[in-house]
């Protein structure tokens, strides 16, 4: 018997894993729909929201899901917050994708804040030449600091551009490299690094140029989840769902 599981996704991870799955379930990969141009999955994709932990828990019943992984980026908070109650709601087990958080080392300069207002404040108010890697989503906050220069790079362009004199904007897809990102820093003379404790290789580029700079950085804390069943690794999280597999289904 084939299951069907439906995957929240967003990340490499939850591409990865929806290719290792697809062999031997029925997977559905749902994505939010911010990126213009997303990579493509290999599997069907839902795309767009669900109404809510009551939408989503609805879906999960209509079209008979098995297995809810919730492999949505780790600041997608009220993303995994609905998909926790959703699966309470409907009676379908979940189980989440979480990577580890980045940890500081010796030389790196942190200054660490819980939301992205706060990490306009750690700015101060002279001016800096900061690299904003936030995703588009969050940068419109800095214009509450409009002193300072700002590069931006993000999937997608940001629209409306941001209300403030001196801006510059990148559009690039990761993985970023670390001889890659302290060219980058050099070449924009950047004092100040702000970013997302977004976990994992493809984005650690930038906090080991910065290290190697010497550069500050400004990291935004990961927001509070809910407690479902994880794993760290697309390799763990297969694993389990084999397990699932064989428990339940076969």
């Amino acid at each position: 018997m084939t299951h069907r599981i439906l995957i929240l996704g967003g990340t490499t991870e939850a591409r990865q894993l929806a290719g290792k799955l697809a062999a031997r379930a029925s997977v559905t990969l749902s994505l939010a729909g911010r990126t213009e141009s997303p990579v493509a999955q290999g599997v069907p994709v839902r795309t767009g929201g669900f109404g809510g932990a009551e939408g989503l828990a609805a879906y999960l019943q209509e079209t008979g899901i098995d297995l809810l992984i919730d492999a949505t980026h780790p600041y997608a908070a009220r993303i995994s917050a609905n998909a926790a109650q959703a699966a309470r709601v409907a009676g379908v087990p979940i189980v989440a994708l979480r990577r580890p958080g980045w940890e500081p080392v010796e030389g790196d300069r942190w200054t660490q804040v819980d939301i992205v207002s706060d990490a306009v404040q750690a700015l101060g108010p002279a001016p800096r030449r900061a690299f904003l890697a936030l995703g588009r989503q969050e940068v419109a906050a800095f214009e509450a600091a409009p002193q300072h220069h700002y590069l931006i790079r993000s999937v997608d362009a940001v629209e409306p551009k941001l209300a403030v004199p001196d801006a510059h904007y990148l559009l690039a897809r990761g993985p970023f490299r670390e001889a890659e990102e302290r060219a980058l820093l050099e070449e924009h003379r950047i004092d100040i690094v702000v970013s997302k404790n977004s976990g994992g290789d493809a984005t650690y580029g930038k906090i080991a140029a910065a290290r190697a700079l010497g550069i500050e950085v400004v990291m935004v804390r990961r927001p509070a989840l809910p407690d479902v069943p994880s794993a760290e690794t697309v390799e763990a999280l297969a694993a389990i769902v084999n397990q699932f597999g064989a428990d339940h289904l076969l």
